[in-house]
């Protein structure tokens, strides 16, 4: 068995490593476009609250899949830590098609350094918590539980942060979308 995850490990954490690079590289060069396209023709204001769902959503499941991991109801801790990355994918797409059709807005707010602390932050944990979102999975849907205990007591944290203030981003910005 071990010689198996050993072939499974040479294809699939490079594979990690690739997405984990290009995704942000290629999220940066999309939302620095010259121009904008609205490919699905939707009002720039209804994506930031579809990302906030998005992300509440997912910080909602990451807390009931920690209880269920806690409860020893692993096979419910799977099933919801899955959906959880679903709703991350989707947001990721959806984030990826809005700065590609809608130009940036920008706060105006009185609370400015707190809101680019907690935007700063956001975006450089979310660049973190891909690969660290793939290994934790991997390691868990591959039955290394070990190997995904030791990186999900990482992951869940800085996960959890990220889409708890994805949701607060959201929130500051609503009266200039």
């Amino acid at each position: 068995m071990k010689k198996s995850l050993s072939i499974t490990d040479k294809v699939a954490v490079p594979i990690i490593v690739v997405i984990s690079i290009l995704v942000p590289i290629v999220v940066l060069v999309l939302m620095n476009l010259p121009e904008r396209y609205n490919i699905l023709g939707i009002q720039a204001g209804a994506y930031p609250l579809f990302h906030a769902v998005l992300n509440g959503s997912t910080a909602i499941l990451l807390a009931i899949g920690y209880y269920f991991m806690r409860i020893k109801d692993y096979k419910k801790h799977r099933n919801v830590m899955i959906t959880a990355f679903i709703l991350s994918a989707v947001f990721l797409v959806s984030y990826v098609l809005s700065k590609i059709s809608n130009e940036p807005a920008h706060y105006g707010g009185d609370f400015k350094y707190v809101y680019y602390f907690i935007l700063i932050t956001h975006i450089v944990l979310s660049a973190i918590i891909l690969p660290l979102v793939l290994f934790t999975m991997y390691r868990g849907l591959s039955a290394e539980y070990t190997k995904h205990a030791k990186i999900a007591r990482w992951t869940f944290p800085i996960w959890s942060y990220v889409a708890v203030t994805g949701v607060l981003v959201y929130l500051f910005m609503y009266p200039y979308y």
